[in-house]
């Protein structure tokens, strides 16, 4: 189990995490150990650039929505170089990215649900 399934967790449990994820597939919208506050979100709201954290075939990614299937109740999974992870269910969406090293991330707080504050280096 990897940090990002821990995160996952407790998102899922509810908890807003802040947590400073590491990696380059999101440069520019989130650099390698910048800190990120991801809160618990309602998948019926996402769009396309949303970040979000969400499970895809077994692994947990902070990635870019890239494409809303309403019907299905699934969204795909990218990261920021092109690469597509995949479709996963509203299920499998733990939280949204409100917040990157201080900066709003513009309309994602109102997709959120009602959370508590769990401030955390995962």
């Amino acid at each position: 189990m990897g940090a990002l399934d821990a995160v996952a967790g407790r998102v899922a449990g509810g908890a807003t995490v802040t947590f400073r994820p590491s990696g380059s597939s999101m440069v520019p919208l989130i650099r390698s150990r910048q800190q990120v506050v991801v809160a618990p979100v309602d998948p019926s709201t996402l769009e396309v650039g949303d970040i979000v954290l969400a499970r895809v075939a077994g692994t947990v990614y902070l990635h870019l929505v890239s494409s809303v299937d309403p019907a299905r109740k699934r969204v795909q999974i990218s990261n920021n170089r092109g690469n597509v992870n995949g479709w996963t269910g509203h299920g499998r969406v733990f939280g949204i990215c409100v917040e990157v090293d201080g900066v709003p991330r513009s309309g994602a707080v109102r997709k959120t649900l009602a959370a508590d504050s769990d401030d955390s280096s995962a």
